[in-house]
């Protein structure tokens, strides 16, 4: 018997992008949110820090725009970040009405809050809970929306291509989704948007949740989608370096309130790199710093100093970190915090326009997922939040303005999913053991400061490591991990790739071949699938 599940409007991902963009589209339509985990369990949910906005009289758009220009290093499109940082205030005034308790100060105005990069404080928040307090009122809102309904554990496999009968240009129609009994299901949409998150676990070291595997961006560039500036992983400088720890960030708001870096013996060294702005630097000289001080040292981490703030400040500003650390030895109001960089924040993803459209027709991304030109070779601490909300808004305009079109467009036929000789995988560990190398080879060889021989070696041992997975992908049932196994394989790819075409230093990506920055290297490295390969994956999948 066929099934399939057909909505207007199938969004993948419940973050902070996905679960936004539901709530308005839910106006126009009925709405199917397919998340692989729980509701909460999103990048969105860890963000400590907040969301950056003009909300004060000692701010102003043109600072904002300028920090932002700054932190991109020359790649920002400066028509995008003029238009994401003036819809900043109403999409944070909207959060507000649904719910999201922004710390307030005792006049009752936002108490805004001050990070690396930013020439003012404009950071709202909810102490170092921003993230979690965002998504519960998020949620809460979804739930009581009847025309949305939310695929808890069910995982996205791949996009459903269908072809536009005048132009026989390929468009998407939807996505083939894994539930949890573990069937494969057609969700047939007019309109699919991606909101997946970013691809830390590309990395050994990661500050991102377990579901940052790149899934979105793995997909869309299958489906024959551009991909862009790739190249650009932003690494958090402090991540909780601890046996007992996973992924957990000491905030970028640490820094802002004053903390000091210092190394084991208290040298404050960031007045080596950048004795101007010192620890408040942007995230990219931060994070070099630090990997340069541990490499030249033999350090295994560094330290952040915030003893100076006192006990009753720190209980109060970040009241997550403060029991996070005491949790686990570390009282922050006496002891340095022991921290090291991790993987953090893909600055690239599937390229959009204003609108978040992909340049595949019927499919659009939106978040981290996304690479939309505000972002540039760096990201400006607290700029992924603001992006998220400014970027749905934009999209539900985009559907309001074109809903009788959209709403009248005929679902079209797929094929069901068809598993014709695979047979179950008996052995976890060949999954285990790829996923293990993949995430070293990046970390050693495509990590913070970069190399030509390094990154060719990397790029030589991650195909061998994805013949092999695509093999087991064709022969076995799929199953979440082998899925997520895939996309990071081929995530692990694509940022090779993209880094070894950029041949000079510029934000994020530094590597020593090419130590200087070049500005006849200023265009945006775009990569997509040849017009031939998509035809045969496109054939693959009418035949399968």
């Amino acid at each position: 018997m066929e099934k399939y599940i057909d909505v207007d409007f199938l969004i993948i991902g419940s973050g902070i992008a996905g679960l936004s963009f539901a709530l308005k589209a839910s106006v126009l339509g009925n709405v199917a949110v397919v998340t692989k985990k729980q509701e909460v369990d999103t990048a969105t949910n860890l963000a400590q820090g907040g969301i950056a906005a003009v909300m004060d009289d000692e701010d102003s758009f043109e600072a904002h725009v300028i920090d932002t220009l700054s932190s991109g290093d020359g790649l920002c499109d400066k028509s995008v970040v003029e238009m994401v940082v003036r819809g900043g205030p109403k999409q944070v005034a909207e959060l507000v009405d649904i719910g999201v308790d922004f710390k307030r100060n005792r006049e009752g105005n936002l108490d805004l809050g001050k990070e690396g990069g930013h020439s003012r404080r404009r950071v709202a928040h909810s102490y170092d809970l921003t993230g979690r307090e965002i998504e519960r009122a998020l949620v809460d809102s979804v739930d009581n929306k009847e025309n949305i309904t939310v695929y808890e554990n069910h995982m996205f496999i791949d996009l459903l291509m269908g072809t536009v009968q005048e132009s026989q240009e390929k468009n998407c129609v939807g996505a083939y989704v894994l539930d949890e009994d573990g069937a494969v299901v057609p969700y047939r949409a007019k309109i699919t948007v991606l909101c997946t998150g970013g691809a830390g676990k590309v990395y050994l070291y990661t500050s991102n949740p377990d579901i940052a595997t790149g899934d979105g961006i793995a997909a869309a560039y299958r489906a024959g989608a551009e991909v862009s500036s790739l190249e650009f992983v932003q690494f958090h400088p402090t991540c909780l370096f601890h046996h007992e720890a996973k992924n957990f960030l000491i905030s970028e708001a640490v820094r802002g309130e004053g903390a000091y870096l210092v190394d084991k013996s208290g040298y404050r060294f960031m007045e080596k790199y950048e004795p101007e702005m010192m620890e408040l630097a942007t995230r990219d000289k931060v994070a070099r710093a630090i990997d340069h001080e541990m490499k030249e040292n033999g350090y295994d981490c560094v330290y952040l100093d915030i003893t100076h703030k006192g006990k009753n400040f720190l209980q109060k500003r970040f009241p997550a970190i403060y029991g996070t650390c005491m949790a686990l030895g570390v009282d922050i109001s006496r002891d340095l915090i022991p921290v090291v960089p991790a993987a953090h924040y893909m600055c690239g993803g599937v390229a959009t326009d204003k609108d978040g459209k992909t340049s595949v027709k019927g499919l659009y991304a939106l978040g981290e997922t996304s690479c939309t030109g505000l972002h540039g070779a760096n990201r400006l601490a607290s700029n992924s939040l603001l992006e998220a909300v400014v970027y749905a808004e934009k999209l539900y305009e985009y559907c309001s303005k074109n809903w009788n079109n959209i709403k009248n467009k005929e679902i079209q036929k797929v094929d069901q999913w068809s598993a014709g000789t695979a047979t179950e995988l008996d052995e976890e560990i060949l999954i285990n053991h790829n996923w293990d190398t993949i995430r070293r080879i990046m970390w050693n060889y495509v990590g913070i400061v970069r190399k030509r021989s390094r990154l060719e070696l990397a790029q030589k041992r991650i195909r061998e490591v994805r013949e092999e997975i695509e093999e087991h992908y064709k022969n076995y049932f799929v199953t979440p991990n082998m899925i997520e196994l895939r996309n990071i394989s081929l995530l692990a790819d694509l940022i090779i790739r993209s880094t070894l075409k950029r041949k000079e230093s510029r934000g994020l990506h530094y590597i020593l071949d090419f130590p200087e920055k070049n500005n006849q290297e200023s265009s945006l490295i775009t990569l997509k699938v040849t017009t031939r390969t998509l035809k045969k994956k496109v054939q693959k999948q009418n035949n399968s």
